[in-house]
């Protein structure tokens, strides 16, 4: 398990106070109230839907046959996940770096979990189901953008629909613009050039990620 691979990288860890029961980790939390615990939906509410239809970004978690883990960004025009039923959606692929590693961990375990963001909001939505990789489907027409159909979608039933409170972000301050500074890190083109690429010269890489790498979206 995890525990029996903490200090690989060479940290003595023997010392930690580690949780390994639920029992512990209650001692340490508590427990949430019976409206915290009893939130979660099985099927998608109207609030739910006005939601999707406002949210532009979403990050999806996976786990592989083996329990390694997977958290990909998914963005487009808000409302870009488009609401079935009120128990399944589906999500477009956009074009990317074809890893494809949150999608190969559905082929071998079905359940994801997703979390929707509103510029602007502190509070998100959960949706948390069983997933499908889709080739082709009737909707896939409603999912153009710039003229770019999608070659894969992914359904998603809804299993577990709930809220989340905005505490993270408050303390963050992730939406106040004063807090921002960007430029307080490397440019994306010195990133990939530090770790990934460091036989393409920063002006190559430069060139690629200006202006003409939006056009390169869909």
């Amino acid at each position: 398990g995890i525990t029996d691979r903490l200090g690989e990288t060479g940290m003595d860890t023997n010392g930690f106070a580690r949780i390994t029961t639920e029992e512990q980790l209650r001692e340490v939390v508590g427990h949430p109230t019976d409206a915290v615990a009893n939130k979660a939906r099985t099927a998608l509410t109207q609030e739910h839907r006005d939601w999707l239809a406002r949210s532009p970004f979403c990050m999806m978690a996976t786990a592989g046959a083996d329990g390694t883990c997977d958290v990909s960004p998914k963005g487009d025009p808000a409302g870009f996940t488009l609401v079935l039923d009120d128990r399944t959606i589906a999500i477009p692929d956009r074009r990317g770096n074809k890893r494809t590693d949150g999608f190969r961990n559905v082929l071998a375990n079905p359940h994801v979990g997703l979390v929707y963001l509103v510029p602007g909001r502190g509070d998100t939505l959960r949706v948390n189901g069983r997933a499908t990789l889709l080739r082709d489907a009737p909707f896939f027409d409603d999912m153009v953008v710039k003229g770019a159909r999608p070659v894969l979608a992914l359904l998603v039933e809804v299993e577990q629909v709930f809220f989340h409170c905005p505490k993270a972000f408050m303390r963050s301050n992730l939406w106040q613009p004063e807090t921002w500074d960007p430029q307080s890190l490397p440019s994306r083109a010195r990133l990939v050039q530090a770790v990934e690429r460091p036989a393409d010269s920063i002006e190559e890489l430069e060139r690629y990620y200006g202006p003409e790498y939006a056009k390169s979206l869909y």
